[in-house]
């Protein structure tokens, strides 16, 4: 076999990466491959690209109610673009980013929801019109509900989803920038991080951490990483260590569980 090429989500990726045995393993076979399933920060795509030798690795997205996929890198594109961006419209299909809950297109480099049409969008969810009529317009149009900027050549960076985002003290926060700063971290493996209801606040921000193999980190070192680095409001206000993540059997992470937990966590907090 010439070459090999892999199909999984970052949380396979990373666990692969972390693996004790992983300078043991032969992965000189491995070429291509594509990413998908949930966001994929900037540190994993670079140490999949260097570290497994998947050099022409490409980033794709989608969803299940627009499937496989509505962009995707080229093998071609520079590697800039395949670790910071989830590619451009793949052939007749068509991506616009709007001002969410309108049907105004943003200007480039500007931040909207995304949205698709084409003939890999679903025809409704069944039997259930409503649930239909939220998110899939009558001219084909569906509002995926995922935050993203598209630049002037069509390519898309995610930049998070809007039941994601958090409302602190009247200030936006989006997750997806606190995780890909966080995963910077040398000692850092994986980060999620979520709002969790604050009586002061509105809500508050909390990071669940999973660090590498024998590394120890305490929340004041987490936060010291953090000051100066990312606008003070956004530091989270909580830091959970955990050893892994609730997830779905496709290997998603289920972030509502996780706010769910964090919730009852910080309720007895003075």
């Amino acid at each position: 076999m010439k070459s090999a090429q892999l199909y999984t989500v970052p949380t396979m990726f990373i666990a692969e990466m972390n693996e004790k045995r992983f300078d043991s393993f032969d992965l000189s076979s491995l070429r291509t491959g594509i990413m998908a399933g949930s966001n994929c920060p900037v540190e994993v795509m670079r140490g999949v690209v260097e570290r497994m030798g998947l050099t022409e690795i490409t980033i794709a997205y989608g969803q299940t109610e627009s499937s496989p996929v509505s962009t995707q890198t080229r093998v071609d594109d520079p590697l800039q673009v395949r670790v910071e961006t989830v590619g451009k419209a793949l052939p007749n299909v068509e991506v616009k980013i709007v001002t969410p809950g309108t049907d105004e297109e943003v200007p480039t480099n500007v931040q909207g929801e995304l949205c698709t049409r084409g003939y890999h969008v679903m025809r409704g969810y069944y039997k259930n019109e409503e649930a239909t009529a939220a998110v899939l317009q009558a001219d084909g149009w569906l509002r995926t509900s995922d935050l993203a900027v598209m630049d002037e050549s069509g390519y898309c960076r995610i930049t998070g989803r809007l039941k994601d985002m958090i409302i602190r003290g009247g200030e936006n926060v989006y997750p997806r920038e606190i995780e890909e700063f966080m995963y910077t971290h040398p000692d850092i493996l994986d980060v999620q991080v979520v709002g969790v209801p604050d009586a002061r606040l509105g809500e508050a921000v909390t990071a669940w951490v999973i660090l590498k193999e024998e590394a120890s980190l305490t929340t004041e070192d987490v936060k010291a990483y953090c000051k100066d680095q990312i606008s003070h409001f956004k530091i989270p206000r909580d830091i959970f260590f955990v050893s892994e993540y609730p997830m779905t059997a496709s290997g998603k992470i289920q972030k509502y569980k996780l706010r769910e937990q964090a919730a009852s966590y910080t309720t007895a907090r003075p």
